[in-house]
């Protein structure tokens, strides 16, 4: 008798793929890559091949022309890896797929671009003078709209080494020790009840006001939409291990205390 397969040979699901956006501001090889030296501070496995998305907004009205193959060689050099082009024009699409990367529309996931007509804005009507109008039965007054629902994801165990999480949509909250080699992520934002020693990244979809909140902010790594800063030479004394919040203000990530301050 024939084997019945038990399974189809492939199977396709939606999966959730988080994204390092590379934001350029100059196409020039040798610029970016000195400024991942330094960035990185030539620690080979800084990114741990991450994929990639880069982000030409800021240059692609000014550079009619990028080397796709060396920049995408180059992040591979620094263990990224380059999947889609974000801020093309309609000239570059056909050389960008031409290389094997998408284009990435700046919502949630990478897609080709679609042309949506945007709706009309409604011109509010002209104000006139009010006219006093005979008595009348108040109208009951309009519910107010519920608010968007946020979603929120509670981890109440320990994140280990090597493990990530991600709270897509929302915010995570973690209520034990985030470990050295761990890696927490959240469109919103991240609150930590307990020792924050791994990565952690806040605003991961762009949201520049995500924060960061932990009682002992000891991490390795933090990152707000994208900003990145890592602690090489250790957290700054006079906050480490101790309750504070970081924050993005402007194009730096903050660090500010949140101990209550203390009685003499």
């Amino acid at each position: 008798m024939p084997k019945t397969p038990t399974s189809l040979p492939i199977e396709i699901k939606i999966s959730t793929v988080v994204a390092i956006s590379t934001i350029l501001h100059s196409a020039d090889p040798a610029a970016i890559d000195a400024a991942l030296h330094q960035m990185t501070g030539g620690v080979s496995d800084f990114f741990e091949d991450e994929f990639a998305v880069i982000d030409i907004a800021a240059i692609a009205h000014e550079q009619p022309a990028i080397d796709w193959p060396a920049l995408v060689a180059l992040l591979k050099k620094y263990r990224l890896n380059a999947v889609a082009v974000r801020g093309a024009g309609p000239d570059m699409a056909d050389a960008i797929r031409a290389h094997g990367l998408s284009l990435d529309d700046g919502a949630s996931g990478v897609r080709a671009p679609e042309t949506h007509a945007a709706p009309a804005l409604q011109e509010p009507p002209a104000q006139q003078e009010a006219v006093p109008a005979p008595p009348a039965a108040a109208p009951a007054a309009a519910p107010a709209p519920a608010p968007a629902a946020v979603s929120t994801m509670i981890i109440d165990t320990p994140v280990r080494a090597g493990q990530r999480i991600y709270a897509r949509g929302g915010d995570l909250i973690i209520t034990a020790v985030v470990n050295n080699g761990a890696e927490i992520i959240a469109d919103g934002s991240i609150h930590v009840y307990a020792p924050l020693n791994g990565r952690a990244l806040a605003g991961a979809s762009g949201n520049p006001d995500a924060r960061i909140f932990a009682l002992s902010m000891q991490p390795e790594l933090v990152s707000i939409a994208g900003v990145y800063r890592t602690f090489d030479d250790g957290f700054p004394n006079d906050l480490a291990r101790q309750p504070a919040q970081i924050r993005l203000v402007g194009d730096r990530l903050d660090i500010s205390s949140l101990a209550p301050p203390s009685r003499a």
